[in-house]
């Protein structure tokens, strides 16, 4: 029952990668470098100076965010290839289902989650 559950987390995470993929192509018109969509954005093409740095700076967050994003979900699938998706990669538990259905790229269980975050 388990790799049938880990199966519908692995269709789920492909799923997640190719929307996020796709959501990333609309909002750059296109897969487009760092440098492409800064020299888009070139300050002196606006009006107001400090909204373009702030329109810039946005999207150069929104872009680290679906970077990690899209990171996590890879690293899921790569456990999965493994064979350790589902296993905390602290202490070697399995991380409960409800908890991969929550949050399909979970890497720890939450006893080892909540000390990670609580060190940082």
């Amino acid at each position: 029952m388990t790799s049938s559950i880990h199966t519908l987390h692995r269709e789920r995470l492909l799923l997640e990668r190719a929307q996020l993929l796709q959501r990333i192509a609309q909002e750059r018109g296109g897969l487009v470098s760092r440098a492409d969509m800064a020299a888009e954005h070139d300050v002196r093409s606006f009006d107001d100076r400090a909204q373009a740095i702030s329109e810039r700076n946005d999207e150069f967050a929104m872009n680290e965010h679906e970077t990690a994003e899209l990171g996590e979900i890879d690293a899921a699938l790569e456990r999965y290839q493994a064979g350790t998706y589902g296993i905390c990669t602290e202490c070697g538990v399995s991380i409960p289902p409800a908890r991969l259905s929550a949050y399909p790229t979970a890497k720890r269980c939450f006893g080892c989650q909540s000390l990670s975050e609580h060190h940082r």
